[in-house]
């Protein structure tokens, strides 16, 4: 679910602007998953432009409120969820802890970094929704410690099919800040893109595993 559109909109231009998100369905670039893909995206970017970081933390501060009203905790997914989570936190006075990707090698062998109870209503910070494998492995970590996961909001998610079947099924509240969809919208309206590359970017995120490249080039190449 989208939080808010009009603000999707902006995001998704700064998003742009700054290069955190590139778009090329000509030369596409490669997942570790192996899939070729015509979209780059690297949320963490942002966090390099003052303009563009506050306001997606000011949007997650109002989807929190919004959706998420008994928030005790603010988790974040390492890594990209470290730092805007920690921001929201601050913003929200609320305290803050950080997810692993796996559980530490050394010490304690944390997997979840900081202080969360059980029992605590938990709001997890993601900068980017994919498949939602590993998002979700944070909130089973939550779970597995008796916290109680009142959702999730991320900065942005492609909307794969995929993704949407595994929230479901996870009994995880996702909203995002912006999607693929409103990207492409704004990406064409910018022109950063044609609407002759609007198809095949439109074919990639219904079946990414058996895309191949258009030959169409970009406008503004």
């Amino acid at each position: 679910m989208i939080f808010n559109e009009e603000s999707a909109k902006k995001i998704a231009e700064s998003l742009l602007q700054i290069k955190a998100i590139k778009l090329n369905p000509t030369t596409p670039f490669n997942w570790a998953s192996g899939w070729s893909s015509p979209i780059y995206c690297d949320n963490r970017k942002s966090l390099s432009y003052p303009p563009v970081r506050t306001h997606i933390r000011q949007q997650f501060v109002s989807a929190i409120h919004e959706h998420f009203p008994n928030a005790e905790v603010i988790a974040g997914v390492a890594t990209g969820g470290i730092a805007h989570g920690a921001l929201v936190a601050e913003a929200l006075g609320l305290p803050f802890a950080y997810i692993r990707s796996s559980s530490k090698g050394h010490g304690m062998k944390n997997l979840i970094e900081g202080d969360i109870f059980e029992g605590q209503n938990v709001v997890v910070i993601e900068d980017l929704i994919s498949t939602g494998g590993s998002s979700l492995k944070a909130v089973d970590a939550l779970r597995e410690n008796n916290c109680n996961v009142l959702g999730m909001v991320a900065i942005f998610t492609y909307d794969f099919e995929l993704a949407k079947k595994n929230f479901k099924e996870k009994k995880c509240k996702l909203i995002t800040l912006s999607d693929y969809h409103i990207l492409l919208e704004v990406a064409v309206k910018s022109h950063h893109i044609s609407e002759l590359n609007v198809k095949s970017l439109t074919e990639w995120r219904a079946n990414p595993e058996k895309w191949s490249p258009t030959n169409e080039k970009l406008e503004n190449s």
